[in-house]
């Protein structure tokens, strides 16, 4: 692999748009555990437990632990093609850089519409939702009401600032954070033994009425829902150690974490509960369920300690995000997808401007929707969260499409399983996932219809706005990257 001999301070856009793609991210800069942390970081395993498990507790019951399971499976047969592919691929573009290696620029424009929309709507709608916890929190602990605004404003800025410094200033903070919230948790799990016993760890939930029941379609959405990271593993790619062999580790490594996290919390809470009671809990008390829980087995400080880390389990997320997409626009305008602007680096090889157009643009819609009324939970996150997990899918089904794809042109089979087999299982898995989504679609947006659903439309227009600029600009160039 060519490795650039320096990174170029703010490089202009005729670096960015060089045949030889000559402007690039930090390479040698991370390994597994670093990459890792960013798409740990990213899933928010703090804010899922405390917020999305008590969904799928109230539609599955005591089979949530097993809803996890299957998430991950799920996502780790996706990733068989996927991380296999990887080896063939090392750029910013994540999931773009695919398409365009087995479907050709048009269609990799496309899904590269797709990709925008999608993590622009998850940013907005996390932001919104984060704003009403900080704000909560805070009133609560010293009686300073300051407005939801004020906090998307004020951490948001500090989320960008981290973001331009580059990867180092982002890591130490995500370091703190993550390990944080995992410590909790995994205090709350041992209260839980100590209080109940092993036996909380009860096989009799597991029963094929509470798996595959009525609710399991939701339940699967919202599971699925908690591992959208992982795609950060690849976007890091340019900056990995070796990355043919980081970023597959760095891949399985966050799928077996965040799989075993979310399985053993919600199968102790399960336990503790009752497995007659949960669904019922859920039901009544989604909200206070865990904080609750935490408070009766180990006293009001687990409860407070939890709050305090549900909202930088928050912060850890949005930044993941944050850097993530920040690569995102970089490789898209290195490509000649988006303006050659946003492939520009700074001294310590981050694309600072990628990170600061990303944050201006999510503080744009917030303003636009807050200051004008919106609720900032009922409006502003579901709608927008609702748009970003279809988007998801919609790219994950044109990925899975392009890995088919790209190995039956390169004829590749020496392993049968890995090239055709789990490749085509995937893209069949995620036609019924894409199912769910739309047959569910009211559920994501907490009951709202009407106008809300029309927002769907933006992916197919924005998916044909990507084509039409893939077929009218033939100078976009995704494989000038590819190494």
């Amino acid at each position: 692999m060519n490795k650039p001999s320096q990174i170029p301070a703010m490089a202009g856009p005729q670096d960015a748009s060089s045949p030889a793609g000559t402007v690039r991210l930090r390479a040698n800069k991370l390994g597994v555990v670093a990459i890792a942390f960013f798409a740990i970081a990213a899933a928010a395993p703090m804010a899922a437990v405390v917020g999305a498990s008590p969904v799928i507790f109230s539609a599955s019951g005591p089979g949530t632990p097993v809803i996890y399971v299957i998430a991950a499976l799920l996502v780790a047969l996706f990733s068989v093609g996927y991380l296999r592919m990887s080896h063939h691929i090392t750029n910013a573009g994540g999931f773009v850089a695919y398409i365009a290696k087995g479907l050709g620029t048009t269609w990799a424009t496309g899904g590269a519409g797709i990709a925008i929309l999608t993590y622009l709507s998850l940013q907005i709608g996390l932001w919104s939702q984060f704003g009403v916890f900080a704000q909560q929190l805070v009133e609560s602990l010293t009686g300073l009401g300051l407005p939801v605004y004020f906090w998307i404003v004020a951490v948001l800025a500090l989320t960008t600032v981290l973001t331009m410094k580059g990867v180092d200033a982002s890591l130490r903070v995500l370091g703190v954070l993550i390990l944080g919230e995992t410590l909790v948790v995994a205090g709350l799990v041992a209260s839980l033994i100590a209080r109940n016993g092993l036996g909380i760890f009860t096989f009799a939930g597991f029963t094929g009425e509470n798996i595959f029941g009525p609710g399991l379609g939701i339940s699967l959405l919202f599971a699925f829902a908690c591992f959208t990271s992982f795609e950060a593993t690849v976007v890091f790619a340019e900056e990995a150690r070796n990355p043919r062999r980081t970023i597959p580790r760095a891949a399985y490594l966050v799928i077996a974490f965040i799989g075993v996290f979310y399985m053993m919390s919600t199968w102790a809470i399960s336990g503790a509960v009752g497995i007659d009671g949960v669904q019922a809990l859920a039901t009544e008390n989604p909200s206070g369920m865990i904080f609750d829980l935490a408070e009766s087995s180990a006293g009001a400080w687990l409860s407070v300690a939890m709050q305090v880390l549900v909202v930088t389990s928050f912060i850890a997320m949005l930044l993941g995000l944050s850097n993530m997409f920040s690569r995102y626009l970089f490789a898209l305008g290195r490509a000649g997808a988006l303006p050659a602007r946003l492939a520009s680096v700074s001294t310590a090889g981050a694309p600072s401007f990628a990170g600061l157009v990303n944050s201006l643009v999510v503080l744009a819609v917030i303003s636009a929707f807050l200051l004008s009324g919106a609720d900032p939970i009922a409006t502003v996150f579901a709608w927008f969260v609702a748009l970003g997990t279809a988007g998801f899918i919609s790219i994950l089904l044109l990925t899975s499409a392009a890995i088919l794809v790209y190995f039956a042109r390169s004829g590749t089979r020496d392993n049968l399983w890995v090239t055709v087999i789990a490749p085509a299982l995937s893209f069949l898995a995620f036609v019924v996932v894409a199912y769910l989504t739309l047959d569910n679609y009211d559920v994501l947006l907490g009951g709202a219809g009407g106008v809300a659903r029309w927002l769907l439309l933006g992916i197919p227009l924005i998916f044909v706005a990507g084509l039409v600029r893939g077929t009218q600009k033939p100078t976009i160039n995704y494989a000038a990257e590819i190494l």
